[in-house]
């Protein structure tokens, strides 16, 4: 857990600088073994940049003065998100971040912060809850934005933007239809239920290798909205299809499992290119 941590502190240290997250991450699950540890590097990085603004505002808190190592600080934050979204253990959570933060003050510290933030949960929660931009983790000037163009809905607006996204598969029309895959998926013991026209959502997410039919292309990961832009484009046998924002794949194979086209795949990014051939020779 402690390289887990030193990971994804470090990557939410390059993407707040200013890199890709879709750079940024490929090269820290490489240097992972286990489609688990992979899993949980993506969930604390994604959670953690989700819950940045009460993440700042727990650890502003929880220290006597502004902390001058940045490095020091996202293994905080990282470690903070563990202890309060997910099931880790709390005890290897704290060792880990610990040991990870090195030796003397350093260690000293994170000990404290991190013991003091399991002491002062409730406390920090509603010092939290009193900030909007920690509340929500949006800035002040979006949420006045949305309330001023969403004045009914902005809250619920927010609400949805901190909510996990839902584990969605689109099912290869090629290759079989919903009620068989959700017939598969039941057999297998993974409940879940139909989201759109070629769209079945888990109840819980699993890794991808597990999933009946994935590695031989009978089902792709894809949000059930994005599964509308190949299905609202409609391309017909024979047609030339240019995708000029193709990666990682989604929509491109999405299209050709509608119909058969001469399709070019483009995208900005070399690196996120290489995984639509991925995604097309699975």
């Amino acid at each position: 857990m402690r390289n887990l941590q030193k990971l994804a502190a470090g990557a939410l240290e390059e993407v707040l600088a200013g890199a890709a997250l879709h750079q940024v991450l490929p090269r820290c699950l490489q240097q992972l073994q286990t489609p688990g540890e992979r899993g949980a590097l993506q969930d604390i990085v994604y959670g953690s940049l989700r819950q940045l603004g009460r993440l700042d505002a727990w650890l502003e808190a929880l220290l006597e003065r502004p902390l001058t190592d940045p490095e020091l600080g996202w293994l905080l934050r990282v470690a903070l998100y563990q202890l309060a979204y997910t099931r880790a253990p709390a005890h290897a959570v704290v060792h880990n971040a610990v040991s990870a933060a090195g030796a003397g003050w350093r260690r000293g510290l994170a000990n404290a912060v991190l013991r003091n933030f399991q002491r002062r949960r409730a406390e920090l929660e509603e010092i939290a809850d009193a900030q909007p931009s920690a509340r929500w983790s949006h800035p002040d000037w979006w949420i006045g934005k949305l309330q001023s163009e969403h004045p009914a809905h902005w809250q619920a607006i927010l609400e949805a933007s901190l909510m996990h996204p839902p584990f969605t598969l689109r099912i290869n029309g090629r290759r079989g239809d919903v009620d068989s895959y959700l017939q598969r998926l039941t057999e297998a013991g993974l409940p879940a239920h139909q989201t759109g026209p070629d769209a079945v959502t888990l109840d819980k997410a699993v890794p991808v290798h597990t999933l009946p039919g994935f590695d031989t292309g009978d089902v792709s990961v894809q949000d059930a909205g994005a599964q509308w832009a190949a299905r609202l484009l409609d391309a017909q046998q024979g047609e030339r299809v240019l995708d000029a924002c193709a990666a990682p794949g989604g929509k491109t194979g999405h299209i050709l499992e509608r119909a058969d086209v001469d399709l070019t795949a483009l995208d900005v990014d070399a690196m996120r290119l290489a995984r639509v051939q991925e995604n097309l020779d699975r």
